[in-house]
C-alpha cells in the first residue's frame, strides 16, 4: 500500500462519497497533500452572486472571487446560454494555418479597443500561466528577429506571481513554487520586492526605499549587461505574493530605467485586469506604460478558461518578417481561440460594460478600503493595504517594532480557517490575509464581509494568546 493510500484511511469519509473518491483519485494543485489526505476536501455544490454553498448546505461569502477570477459573480445564466448557443453552432475550431472563427475575431477587436496601450495583435491561450509562458517565447522570438540573439534575460521581482509552468513558474518570485521543481530556469532574474512594510530598512524613508528599488534594478541590469536583458515583468499590484501595492511613483521611476536600456515592460494584468483596481486595467491605476500585456481570469470571469497576450503592431511585423524566412510562426495551443471560450469572454466584457461594473468596482473598492481601516489598530494587524477591490491584512506578532510571526506558527492559516468557519472565504498568503471579492459585491455585502472578518480576527487573537505567541 502506498503512503498516500495509507493517509486516505485516516478520514471519516465513505469510499463512494465525493470526499472519499477525491482522496483516492485527485492530485490537488497548490495543496498540502499530507494534510489534505488527513482532513479531506471541501466540496462545493452551487453558487450564486457572491455566495457559494457546500454539499452540507453551508453558505459562504466568497471573498476571494474563487482564485481572484469570478469578477462578474456566480450564476450568470446569460453566459451559460452564450456557451450553449455557441456549442451548438460551432463547438470547436482552431486558429492554426490561418483558420479562424468569429468569436475570436470579435473578442480580439474588443480587447484592442479596451487596452491601455496601442495594442496591435492578440494571441489567445487558456491560462495566465500559459500567457506569461508565451510572453517569454515572444520576446525571445522578437529579439532573434531583430538580430539581437543575446538579448533574452527577463527580470521579475521577489514575491511576484506569474504562473506555474517551467517558464512562468521561473518568473514567479515565491520560493515554494521553486522548491523541489529545479526552478528558476537560467536567464530569469528577480529584483527587490516593492513592499516597504517588509523590505524597508530601519530608518529608511519611503522615498529612500523607492530610490533603492530603482538603484537595485539598474545595478542588476548593468551587472548582467544591458544588451542581454530583454524585458521586465510585473503585476501592477502583486497578488499571490501578498497583495503588495508598490510605493507611489514606483512604476514611472522603473520605466525610466527600462527606457534607458531598451527593455520591454510586460504588464501582467491576470489579476488586476478588468476592474479589480477600480480602473479597467491595473496599468491605469498604477501609471504603467506597457509594451505587452497578459490577461486571463476576469477576461471570462472564470466561466470558461481563456487568456490572451496583447502585443504592439511593431512586434507582429517583426514576427511576420521572420516567418517569411522560417515558415510557420510555430507557437500555439490546440485551444487557442476556442470559439466557445471566446464567445463567453466577449459577452462577459459586454455585460461588465452594460452594468457599469468598472465604475461600481471603483465605488465599492473605496468603501472596502475605508471599512478595512477599522482593523488598522487591531493588535494582530501590522498593515492594511490594497487598492480597489483587492486588499490584505498583514498579521504580525508585534506592530512596533515590526515583528512577524514565525512561519511555523501558522497564524495566517488559523485566521483563514476561522473565516471559513464563520461563513467567509478568504485566503492566507503566509500571514497576509487576502481579500478579493467579486466586482458585483454590494455595500451591504462588504459590511457582512467586514463583520465576519472581525470575528475571525478576534478569534485568532484569542488563539495566539492561548498559544503563547504574543
Amino acid at each position: 500500500m502506498t503512503e498516500i493510500s495509507r493517509f486516505a484511511t485516516h478520514n471519516e469519509y465513505p469510499d463512494q462519497s465525493v470526499e472519499g473518491m477525491d482522496l483516492r483519485h485527485l492530485l490537488h494543485p497548490s495543496t498540502n497533500l499530507a494534510q489534505h489526505q488527513q482532513h479531506g476536501p471541501m466540496v462545493l455544490e452551487s453558487a450564486d452572486g457572491v455566495y457559494i454553498t457546500d454539499n452540507k448546505g453551508k453558505q459562504y461569502l466568497e471573498g476571494m472571487s474563487g482564485l481572484w477570477c469570478t469578477a462578474i459573480g456566480y450564476g450568470q445564466e446569460e453566459l451559460a446560454k452564450v456557451a450553449y448557443d455557441q456549442m451548438r453552432k460551432l463547438n470547436y475550431s482552431q486558429l492554426f494555418a490561418g483558420r479562424t472563427n468569429e468569436p475570436s475575431v470579435l473578442l480580439a477587436d474588443k480587447l484592442k479597443k479596451m487596452a491601455p496601450f496601442d495594442a496591435g495583435r492578440v494571441f489567445f491561450g487558456l491560462s495566465g500561466s500559459d500567457a506569461n509562458d508565451t510572453q517569454i517565447k515572444l520576446i525571445w522570438y522578437y529579439n532573434n528577429a531583430l538580430g539581437r540573439p543575446e538579448k533574452k534575460k527577463i527580470i521579475s521581482r521577489k514575491r511576484g506571481y506569474h504562473g506555474v509552468t517551467i517558464a512562468s513558474g521561473s518568473l514567479t518570485g515565491l520560493p515554494p513554487f521553486h522548491a523541489a521543481f529545479d526552478l528558476p530556469m537560467p536567464g530569469i532574474l528577480h529584483t527587490t520586492s516593492p513592499h516597504y512594510y517588509s523590505e524597508g530598512m530601519p530608518g529608511e524613508s519611503q522615498s529612500d526605499f523607492l530610490q533603492r528599488l530603482v538603484d537595485d534594478l539598474e545595478q542588476m541590469i548593468e551587472a548582467e549587461g544591458p544588451e542581454t536583458v530583454a524585458a521586465f515583468i510585473a503585476e501592477p499590484i502583486l497578488g499571490a505574493g501578498g497583495v503588495i501595492v508598490p510605493p507611489e511613483n514606483y512604476y514611472p521611476r522603473i520605466q525610466q530605467v527600462l527606457d534607458k536600456y531598451d527593455i520591454a515592460f510586460i504588464d501582467d494584468e491576470v489579476i488586476c485586469g478588468f476592474g479589480r483596481t477600480g480602473k479597467p486595467f491595473g496599468a491605469q491605476s498604477m501609471d504603467i506604460r506597457p509594451t505587452t500585456m497578459s490577461i486571463a481570469k476576469a477576461l471570462s470571469s472564470a466561466y470558461l478558461p481563456i487568456s490572451a497576450v496583447l502585443i504592439p503592431e511593431s512586434m507582429y511585423e517583426a514576427f511576420a518578417d521572420r516567418s517569411g524566412e522560417l515558415g510557420n510562426f510555430s507557437h500555439g495551443f490546440t485551444y487557442s481561440g476556442h470559439p466557445v471560450c471566446a464567445a463567453v469572454a466577449l459577452r462577459n466584457l459586454e455585460i461588465m460594460e452594460e452594468l457599469s461594473l468598472f465604475e461600481h468596482a471603483e465605488k465599492m473598492g473605496n468603501i472596502l478600503q475605508q471599512r478595512l481601516q477599522s482593523f488598522a489598530d487591531h493588535p494582530l494587524v501590522g498593515e492594511v493595504r490594497g487598492k480597489g477591490l483587492i486588499a490584505a491584512l498583514e498579521l504580525v506578532r508585534c506592530r512596533e517594532p515590526r515583528t512577524p510571526f514565525k512561519p511555523s506558527d501558522g497564524v495566517g492559516a488559523y485566521c483563514s480557517n476561522a473565516c471559513h468557519e464563520g461563513g467567509l472565504v478568504l485566503r492566507n498568503l503566509g500571514d497576509a490575509v487576502a481579500i478579493c471579492p467579486p466586482l458585483i459585491i454590494t455595500e451591504a455585502q462588504i459590511d457582512e464581509l467586514i463583520s465576519k472578518l472581525a470575528k475571525a480576527l478576534d478569534q485568532t487573537l484569542s488563539w495566539t494568546q492561548k498559544q503563547g505567541l504574543l
